[in-house]
């Protein structure tokens, strides 16, 4: 496997501009290839945790489109959650078994720039997402009576395709001003999909600005989101903690639980990625890192809401109660 790497590494995938800076033609995802001997265990264990991930988050999907006790606002916001995660995972794991599978990893020049502006918007729809999913579960703690009117069903859809949208322009931009920059004598992308820390690595001469726009961008996205979730959960748990029920407090904490630890694998993981300084000595642990948020997590979100819900676990006893008796 290695050796088929490095052929198609010596082949002439570029062309000059006139200023004669090379622009790839197509690069070459590296993935996996170090370890070639375990090419055919890593595609049978990730094809099984993508079965994983679309069963599970297309599970929480459907109880919550027909199980009636499930027709809330946070129910809603979960079942976007798990249709992200079916989207934001199909991106870059498909890409990658067909990779592993092949024993090939050249991608186009527009493919890798498709792949790459996807995943970036994507990406940055969940960390909206996730902080509206906060800012829910704030108005139902701190302000339960007025819950019903500012979390209506028409706001709910507005925060959802607001998440959606508020951040394409940046990602857009974001992936132009990468894929324009000046690449170096290899087309070798040291990653298993399109992304911005190891294709900054390919790029040419000083490109500080550009490396300086990109952590702006990503403060924007990743950071603000982040803090939005902590000023939302200080409020929470302060209130929370004045409910003279106990109760009533590990009720509160239970339904706000699942949402922190999805929050924490997820921003921990992609945080590390994206505001670290740019190094080849942390390739490696960019794609470790990088198998946590975009693979792993997906995985655990319908684990960890099914599981820790007894709404959830609850609907799905009625689902499989009907089947059984038809």
């Amino acid at each position: 496997m290695q050796s088929k790497y490095v052929n198609l590494q010596r082949t002439n995938k570029f062309k000059i501009t006139d200023t004669n800076l090379t622009v790839p033609i197509e690069f070459v995802l590296l993935g996996f290839s170090d370890i070639p001997q375990l090419h055919w265990f890593l595609f049978g264990i990730f094809f099984f945790i993508y079965m994983i991930i679309l069963l599970g988050n297309g599970l929480i999907i459907l109880i919550t489109r027909v199980e009636p006790t499930l027709q809330t606002p946070m129910y809603f916001f979960i079942s976007n959650l798990s249709f992200l995660e079916i989207c934001y995972v199909s991106v870059t794991l498909p890409r990658m078994l067909m990779d592993l599978f092949t024993l090939k990893g050249n991608i186009s020049f527009l493919a890798c720039a498709t792949q790459m502006c996807l995943f970036l918007i994507l990406g940055g729809t969940e960390c909206f997402l996730l902080a509206v999913m906060a800012y829910d579960r704030y108005v139902a703690i701190c302000n339960p009576l007025y819950y019903p009117i500012v979390m209506s069903s028409k706001v709910c859809t507005q925060l959802v395709v607001g998440s959606w949208v508020i951040g394409v322009p940046i990602q857009v931009g974001q992936t132009y001003q990468i894929l324009s920059l000046p690449f170096c004598e290899s087309n070798q992308i040291n990653h298993f999909f399109c992304d911005m820390p190891p294709l900054l690595r390919l790029a040419c001469g000083n490109i500080f600005v550009n490396e300086l726009v990109v952590f702006i961008f990503v403060v924007l996205i990743v950071t603000i989101p982040f803090m939005l979730i902590l000023a939302s959960y200080s409020r929470i748990i302060s209130t929370i903690l004045k409910l003279p029920s106990k109760t009533g407090r590990t009720k509160a904490f239970s339904t706000c639980s699942s949402h922190l630890i999805v929050v924490f694998l997820f921003y921990g993981s992609a945080s590390i990625t994206y505001l670290k300084p740019k190094s080849n000595k942390y390739e490696e642990t960019d794609k470790l890192l990088s198998v946590f948020y975009t693979i792993l997590t997906p995985m655990f979100n319908p684990l960890i809401y099914s599981l820790r819900n007894k709404d959830v676990t609850g609907a799905l006893k009625k689902i499989f109660t009907r089947l059984l008796a038809l």
